[in-house]
This record gives C-alpha cells, structure tokens and sequence, in this order.
C-alpha cells in the first residue's frame, strides 16, 4: 500500500466518525470534553459518554494485538517524559477549552471561529516548542 493511503483512510474514518455522532447523538466529538463530562457523577442520558471512550480503548486495544510495533516509543525520550508530556497536553486542552479532535476537526468544519482561532494557536505552539526543542537539544528534536 502507498504510503499516502493509511493517512486519508483514517482521515476519511475520522470524518464518518464525527458526522456520525453529530447526526445521530447532535454532540461534537471532542474527546477532551467527553472525557471531562464522563468524570463526574454519571446520569442515565449519559451513557453513551461511556460507550463512546470504551470504544476508543477497544480500538486502541484491538490495533495493539494486531500491531504492537505501531505503539512503540519511537521518540527516543524516557516513558516518564512521554507521560508528564501526555499530561501537559491534557491540561492545555483544558485551558484551551477542547482538544485539537474537537476544535480542529469538528470545530473547523463546522467554521467556529473560535475552534480555528484555537487550532492556529495549537499549530503555533506546536512548531514553537519544536524550535525550541531543536535550539536547545542542538537539533535532536
């Protein structure tokens, strides 16, 4: 398979994906904001919260035992950083109010200024801390 046809088949599911969701359940799928409701005291209507991040770990679970070279660390950074990583990038998707899933797929399609606003900020800070890296691991990054 070429090397383009992964990147829009799971672009292309993406999208089915959050048109789903909003036709049928009218949400936006941000998995920030759907993780973050799911954490508190859980309702009947609510439900589908659950079923939704329980797909996403099955998902994650059935790729795993199928094909576990797609998870390795391949940064070359300790698992320790990785993780404190992952956390900085949750508490900025809480600050940011959503996650790049939600502002930049959803978001954008749906033309909320404010999701584009968000997702040029998440872009900049993105090749900023990538510039930094590099300055300061002397091109390593």
């Amino acid at each position: 398979m070429s090397s383009v046809f992964h990147p829009l088949l799971g672009g292309a599911l993406i999208g089915v994906a959050v048109t789903l969701m909003l036709l049928f359940n009218g949400r936006v799928t941000g998995i920030s904001g759907i993780l973050a409701s799911s954490l508190g005291r859980p309702r009947p209507s609510e439900w589908w919260r659950w079923s939704f991040l329980l797909g996403l770990l099955a998902g994650g679970a059935v790729m795993f035992s199928l094909r576990p070279e797609l998870f390795a660390n391949q940064s070359g950074r300790a698992p320790a950083l990785v993780l404190i990583a992952g956390l900085l990038v949750g508490y900025g998707t809480n600050m940011a109010g959503g996650c790049t899933s939600g502002h930049g797929v959803c978001g954008i399609s749906r033309l909320s200024v404010r999701s584009i606003i968000a997702t040029l900020i998440f872009m900049a800070g993105g090749f900023a801390a990538v510039q930094v890296a590099r300055y300061l691991l002397g091109g390593a990054a």
